[in-house]
């Protein structure tokens, strides 16, 4: 599977979310960045999404955005495929 990471904090609702449903999609090892614990994080979260909100999450380098989008991408049939890795990423 591709590497997930998700911009969080502990009590957001949408991370929890969005946290079960990639789990229920097979993503185990969620890299979490808990902005509430590192404030720093918080900037660059902003820097690299243009949002203040959590969650923000990236599935390899791409900015999928927040739960909605997340859910959105799932029931259009297309989170799957972006969670598989590119043709040839296994290889050495």
């Amino acid at each position: 599977m591709t590497e997930v990471t998700m911009y969080s904090t502990q009590i957001c609702p949408f991370c929890r979310r969005a946290e079960q449903l990639l789990k229920s999609k097979g993503i185990d090892d969620l890299k979490k960045i808990r902005v509430d614990l590192e404030p720093d994080q918080m900037d660059i979260m902003i820097a690299r999404t243009g949002r203040r909100s959590v969650p923000q999450i990236f599935i390899g380098d791409m900015h999928v955005g927040g739960y909605d989008d997340l859910a959105a991408l799932d029931r259009a049939g297309r989170l799957d495929a972006l969670l598989q890795p590119p043709p040839g990423a296994d290889r050495p």
